[in-house]
């Protein structure tokens, strides 16, 4: 299929294909005119990607990833790393929440510091 056949199928823009194509997560043959000709297959990638990236992925740990994806069930085959990748993922998440659930601290502190000040009828125009 070409690549507008493979945009409809997966309502992703042409654009997002080809980045997916640059980046190495898709790889269409060309045809005897150059037009990207994707496998059949291709649809189920594209999701595959997608779901990925939705999980917080970069798109070097899905190329790691992809190829360890080979049906359509829940879950990827555990190949070399694979698990591995997935953790350390999750730490780094887990880094940023913490660090997200400080920073919204740090912020709801001020904002109710400020909150009083109002109520002191210490506002002023600024």
């Amino acid at each position: 299929m070409l690549i507008g056949e493979l945009s409809r199928r997966t309502g992703v823009v042409a654009r997002l294909l080809r980045y997916y194509e640059e980046q190495g997560l898709l790889s269409p043959d060309r045809d005897s005119s150059g037009y990207r000709v994707y496998a059949p297959d291709a649809p189920h990638v594209v999701a595959r990607i997608r779901g990925m990236l939705a999980a917080g992925l970069t798109t070097d740990a899905i190329r790691e990833m992809l190829p360890c994806a080979t049906d359509t069930g829940p879950g990827i085959d555990p190949c070399p790393d694979v698990l591995r990748t997935m953790a350390a993922h999750l730490e780094r998440m887990d880094a940023d929440i913490a660090g997200l659930r400080s920073r919204r601290a740090a912020l709801a502190e001020l904002r109710d510091a400020t909150e009083a000040r109002q109520g002191q009828g210490q506002a002023r125009a600024c």
